[in-house]
């Protein structure tokens, strides 16, 4: 009981500053808010995503165990960089992508961000739980103002960049589709590397002037991927289809038909209907 109470409050506190992040990105969505199941497997994709960048790091790691370097620094910077960033950022990627690339419902730009954010911070969710358990509350609270909206960040830059693939590639243009698509690990992924490293440097305020920007461009960008939103073709959203049904019923085998007749058709035997 104790157990579960204490799993019950870690849970808590890893999750709370997710998702108050959570919240602010997804109601900046204001063309066409995407479905919770789908923002639930994103949330879970990101845990997924941390199981296979622990495996990655662990090997990333016992690689640098047997090379010899000039300096600590630069153990750290290719550690940072090249192991625990790219690892996080490359299966952060792969599972939003395989959620959300032939998904109907990604088809706005900003749907990228939101993509992005939610699979990061479901990383991030998972992983802070997992620091809590080795350094306590205090973890916690250090993490809520500075890992958290890191990942949501990095979770930002992928998501624009993710958006931008998908523009390209529904227009039909597939070289600039892969070179986004490149770009929206390589830029979360240096951010990510140079974010860590950071952590390790001597100067504290220049670590705190950097998160201090990162969070502030990452503000920016949200603001405007929500302000100029548009669908990925450029027109407007594709409405429900409409068929044609006999006027004897409302019955249909296209799909489940509203009930509401439309206005009827003096010259045909017929009467609209629009179908969910």
């Amino acid at each position: 009981m104790i157990i579960g109470t204490i799993a019950l409050v870690l849970l808590a506190v890893a999750s709370f500053p997710a998702l108050v992040i959570l919240i602010y990105v997804y109601v900046k969505d204001r063309t066409e808010r995407e479905p919770g199941g789908l923002l639930l497997k994103l949330l879970l994709g990101g845990f997924l995503a941390t199981a296979f960048a622990i495996v990655f790091e662990i090997i990333g790691e016992k690689i640098l165990a047997g090379i010899e370097f000039a300096s600590a620094d630069q153990r750290n910077f290719i550690k940072y960089m090249f192991v625990v960033a790219l690892s996080e950022e490359f299966f952060k990627y792969i599972v939003m992508r395989k959620v959300t690339w032939k998904n109907p419902n990604f088809n706005c730009s900003y749907d990228g961000v939101v993509y992005g954010v939610f699979t990061s911070l479901g990383f991030a969710i998972l992983e802070n739980v997992l620091y809590i358990i080795n350094g306590g509350i205090s973890t916690a609270l250090v993490r809520a103002v500075t890992a958290i909206p890191g990942h949501a960040s990095f979770g930002v830059f992928m998501g624009v960049f993710y958006a931008f693939a998908k523009r390209q590639k529904v227009r039909g243009n597939h070289a600039s589709s892969g070179i986004f698509e490149v770009l929206a690990v390589l830029l979360p992924m240096t951010v990510h590397g140079i974010y860590d490293y950071a952590t390790t440097l001597s100067s504290l305020w220049l670590f705190i002037a950097f998160i201090v920007v990162l969070f502030i461009l990452s503000f920016i960008m949200i603001r405007y991927m929500a302000k100029n939103d548009n669908t990925l073709h450029g027109g407007p959203l594709e409405e429900a289809p409409v068929v044609e049904v006999p006027d004897d019923g409302p019955t249909s085998t296209v799909g489940h038909v509203i009930i509401e007749p439309a206005k009827k058709d003096s010259t045909k035997n017929y009467t609209n209907y629009r179908t969910k």
